[in-house]
């Protein structure tokens, strides 16, 4: 299916907005919801019963052009051979006309993506992680979201209603004015509606071709370097030699208090148990849904603390130099993996990503995961070889200089855009046509003993490394160009 492309001059853009159904309302957008796992679990059903005929008829000795028919997972497919089964299986028979058929729709091009990047990820076409077989989705696990492409979908003129296709007309909690000015000036046109049950509330999401102009930075010859932290939730030093620093506000660590108590509570209460199917009583929803809205707050003002942060800072720079943070590698950290979820590395840097591209058309670099920002003095470009975490404060051996770890890391970063802004899109995440970094010292490479590997290799009994195969630290050496604040 061809991709959808704005118009010159134009952005896709979404507005949610949160709603507040009554009780009838409630319970359609759920049975939509509903359908719409119903109708992925179907697809996938249908499509895998064929994999697991053929594989049985291989294993009877069945010729290979007499084999079962591979189904096609494609959308269209998948809308033709549903809407034949939906008369006659009796999982779909004596309900499915209650909702509408965008519902089904949404189920159904869920599991044709699913699909898609699954064959993708075999052949070796899709980046990332290996994508395993599209699974069924579970009652109690899977999110309920739902999509509308056609019907009345529309904000009402009085600013506070939205209407949806079969659902009809929901007020909302929040005024819509944002989206129905737009709309009534001719700048706004909505392409599709969603629906989704989000940190206990019902939130309905309008995708819109917005024509928007592009603003001006504050400062656009001002070239920022971002370094984030736990303590410090970012420092910033940019090329006019100011510093700045964002103190992280830990909501989460503020909740705790209120999160204990919210969980002893729930614990004494009579949860359900899956295993003797015992169901949970009144006393325990209640207790529970009291422990969630403490996780929905800190989520909210998560949320709206680093959308500020990353506003003000695509707004005023020029240049934006992030890091490119293993996050989920430095989850695996027990010691500090609370405080880097509660501190939303990975949500910053996708948010300054748009943020600068859409709105301001800036450039923002991403640093290689490797360059050592935090080992390289700012100030004659020496690199250490070691710089314990604990170690708060650079001393360079060279040059004498004194500084604070974080910020002698933003001053490298910032001087990083010189050279990267020359060439390539110099947008984060654009690893294919991103410029190269200079590597100091090979910090690209591996600096410490390579450990033994368990698994058995096709070397030595056990994968043991040879004493010849080990890369022993580096000493610390001066860098062949100093990198160049200003």
């Amino acid at each position: 299916m061809k991709k959808f492309q704005a118009q010159s001059g134009f952005v896709v853009q979404a507005y949610r907005f949160a709603l507040d159904p009554n009780a009838a309302q409630r319970a359609a957008l759920r049975s939509h919801c509903g359908a719409a796992r119903a109708a992925y679990n179907w697809a996938v059903s249908w499509v895998t019963a064929s994999w697991w005929q053929r594989r049985a008829e291989e294993t009877y000795g069945v010729p290979r052009e007499l084999l079962t028919e591979w189904r096609s997972w494609s959308l269209p497919s998948l809308r033709k051979a549903f809407n034949r089964a939906k008369h006659t299986d009796v999982r779909f028979a004596s309900w499915w006309e209650e909702n509408s058929k965008e519902a089904y729709s949404t189920g159904l091009s869920n599991a044709a993506a699913a699909f898609d990047n699954y064959a993708k990820s075999k052949q070796r076409r899709r980046r990332g992680r290996e994508v395993g077989m599209p699974r069924f989705k579970s009652k109690r696990k899977a999110r309920l979201s739902c999509r509308f492409t056609t019907g009345t979908i529309r904000v009402d003129a009085d600013g506070r209603h939205v209407t949806l296709p079969r659902l009809g007309t929901i007020r909302t909690h929040e005024p819509t004015r944002s989206l129905l000015v737009r709309v009534q000036a001719g700048t706004a046109r909505i392409l599709s509606a969603a629906v989704r049950y989000e940190r206990g509330r019902w939130f309905a999401s309008f995708q819109a071709e917005v024509k928007r102009d592009l603003v001006s930075v504050a400062r656009p010859d001002v070239t920022v370097g971002i370094d984030l932290g736990v303590k410090t939730l970012a420092v910033m030093a940019d090329s006019t030699g100011e510093i700045r620093s964002v103190t992280n506000p830990k909501h989460y660590n503020g909740a705790l208090k209120l999160l204990r108590r919210a969980s002893r509570t729930v614990s004494r209460r009579q949860g359900p148990d899956r295993r003797t199917g015992r169901k949970p009583s009144k006393r325990w929803e209640k207790a529970d849904a009291a422990r969630k809205r403490v996780h929905h707050r800190v989520a909210n003002l998560r949320s709206d603390a680093l959308h500020k942060l990353t506003t003000s800072v695509a707004g005023e720079y020029g240049t934006v130099v992030v890091e490119d943070l293993n996050v989920a590698g430095m989850l695996r950290n027990r010691r500090v993996a609370r405080q880097i979820s509660d501190a939303g590395f990975g949500e910053i840097r996708r948010q300054l990503a748009y943020k600068t591209r859409q709105r301001h058309a800036t450039c923002i670099i991403a640093a290689d995961r490797w360059f050592p920002s935090s080992k390289t003095c700012s100030g004659c470009g020496a690199v250490k070889a070691k710089l314990p975490l604990h170690i708060r404060t650079y001393e360079c051996d060279a040059c004498s200089l004194v500084i604070d770890r974080d910020t002698n890391a933003a001053r490298n970063l910032a001087a990083l855009a010189a050279a990267a802004c020359t060439t390539g899109t110099g947008v984060a995440g654009d690893q294919d046509t991103a410029p190269a970094v200079s590597k100091p010292r090979g910090a690209d490479q591996k600096t410490r003993t390579t450990r033994p590997r368990r698994k058995t290799g096709t070397g030595r009994a056990g994968g043991t490394t040879l004493p010849h195969q080990q890369q022993k630290e580096t000493e610390d050496r001066p860098q062949t160009e100093p990198l160049t604040l200003w």
